[in-house]
């Protein structure tokens, strides 16, 4: 059963830019309270929220931050989240509303994970909510670069190509 959602309109009612990983996005919320951590280089806030809009026709390269990410899933076709561990396991989640399907409403992605998502199957779009804390910052955001990626887990070889862009 497809979860069709309008593509345009909910970019415009919702605000949404393209976001530089892929897909697209409106933060909704950054705390005013702010936090100091080992990890981080200076203070974070203690929390921030963005909409993120998949479609078939991009992905969300392999990246990862320095910071707990929650994801909640709101409308559309189930996501696929792509996920490599510290430990260079690979974990493969759907986010959706199809519990029969093994699919959850809401995922943890640890800090420090390597992962990206795109839409699941053949499905259209996905609209999902990410929850960052401490909060997203672009200083704590890396992308993942294919051939350090594949030198680093030979085992994802293929998965690394078509989740990444350079």
């Amino acid at each position: 059963m497809k979860n069709t959602i309008n593509i345009s309109d909910l970019i415009l009612q919702l605000g949404l830019l393209p976001h530089p990983e892929g897909g697209y996005f409106k933060e909704t919320y950054r705390s005013k309270g702010f936090t100091n951590n080992p990890w981080h280089e200076g203070p974070r806030s203690l929390c921030t929220g963005i909409y993120f809009l998949l479609t078939s026709v991009n992905f969300s390269a392999l990246h990862r931050i320095k910071s707990d990410e929650m994801w909640h899933f709101y409308a559309g076709d189930a996501i696929e989240i792509v996920e490599i561990d510290l430990e260079g396991s690979l974990i493969l989640t759907q986010l959706g509303n199809q519990f029969e399907r093994g699919q959850v409403p809401q995922y943890v992605v640890k800090a420090g994970h390597w992962f990206g998502s795109r839409v699941y199957a053949d499905g259209q779009a996905g609209l999902v909510g990410c929850t960052v804390s401490p909060g997203f910052d672009f200083a704590d955001f890396e992308m993942g670069e294919r051939s350090e990626l594949i030198s680093e887990f030979p085992q994802h070889h293929t998965l690394i190509e078509s989740m990444t862009r350079v």
